[in-house]
């Protein structure tokens, strides 16, 4: 409370506010954000995000007040409009949508799934089809009567809980809700014939806003992809689709040994793919280059204006030609835990 009066003189001074705050807890157990707090507290966890390295925009959030919904059908409903929302036709704006919060005597909601927008994957007799991140949470929309296809890029419905004794409740996402990007390369024609491609809005939902002590367990929130994230990791990680082998294979690459750095070239022959791809689908993505040098951006606003800017190393620099971008060849504020606004790990029921 102090933080956001001293950063929004305009609310006056933190007194009066903090005097009823504490009145209002010791007689329901909680307190109730104004409408100013929550849109302020909401980006400051994104501010504060020690693994994001797009902060930059941080004060461009776009915050949805929705807390008078706690509903799994009204939850359902506004998860979609906040992916048409920020899908915004390909021009990708951050949004976060904060449902109903945890009150003492009555826990919220929980969406179970860890992305509004994430691939199934199971196993199709002998063979794994789709995302293996999306394998556990297949399996319990599959319990729950949901038909999965042999596709390898198959939609998850939503799964969301109103109640820890009750189970979830399955929503198929409508169409317009999910927009995804064919994956073609600038200069072979053949990578078409692979058949990938992503969706375009990363719409995490499995952690908790917490502000000034209240607790939101179901806050989806997005900003835009960086190129790397699918490139790199979700194409290119072996437990994942696990495609550098096939990239390889077609590029004529000799994959005999580790010192042909086959991998390495079939991993930016990909990483160029996606960009190209989203660039020419008209959807927002940034390249790792360009982002690093945005935090870098940010880093110095936010020493200007006196406060630090936690960053965790292995996550702000980026999986691929790290050495390459200035965010390598430096220091960061160290990652307090406590620190809040913030998005964190739910907590169980």
């Amino acid at each position: 409370m102090r933080q956001f009066h001293h950063e929004q003189p305009v609310a006056g001074p933190p007194g009066p506010r903090l005097r009823a705050v504490l009145d209002e807890i010791d007689r329901t157990g909680s307190y109730r954000h104004t409408r100013a707090e929550l849109t302020y507290g909401a980006k400051l966890a994104w501010r504060n995000a020690a693994r994001c390295i797009g902060r930059l925009y941080w004060r461009s959030l776009l915050v949805r007040d929705l807390r008078h919904l706690a509903s799994a059908d009204d939850i359902a409903a506004e998860c979609f409009e906040h992916l048409r929302l920020a899908g915004n036709g390909g021009r990708i704006r951050p949004v976060v949508s904060v449902f109903a919060p945890d009150r003492p005597d009555r826990p919220a909601a929980r969406i179970l799934n860890q992305q509004l927008v994430r691939y199934a994957g199971h196993r199709v007799g002998g063979e794994f089809v789709g995302d293996p991140a999306g394998a556990a949470l297949t399996a319990r929309a599959r319990d729950l009567g949901w038909k999965c296809a042999e596709d390898r890029f198959e939609v998850l419905p939503l799964l969301i809980q109103e109640r820890p004794d009750g189970p979830p409740a399955r929503y198929e996402l409508p169409d317009d809700t999910t927009l995804e990007v064919p994956l073609l390369h600038p200069d072979h024609d053949w990578f078409a014939e692979l058949g990938l491609r992503w969706y375009a809005v990363p719409a995490i939902s499995d952690l908790t806003l917490e502000i000034g002590g209240v607790r939101y367990p179901t806050a989806p929130f997005n900003g835009w992809y960086m190129g790397t994230e699918i490139g790199a990791r979700n194409l290119a990680d072996a437990d994942r689709y696990d495609m550098l082998g096939t990239v390889a294979e077609r590029l004529g690459l000799d994959t005999s040994g580790h010192r042909t750095l086959w991998r390495d070239r079939a991993l930016i022959e990909l990483n160029l793919a996606v960009l190209h791809s989203f660039q020419q689908a008209g959807v927002t993505i940034a390249d790792h280059h360009t982002e690093s040098e945005r935090f870098l951006r940010h880093v110095a606003q936010e020493k200007r204006l006196g406060r630090p800017t936690p960053a965790d190393w292995s996550w702000i620099v980026p999986p691929v030609s790290g050495g390459l971008t200035p965010v390598y060849h430096r220091y960061y504020d160290p990652v307090d835990p406590a620190l809040r606004p913030a998005f964190v790990p739910r907590e169980a029921w």
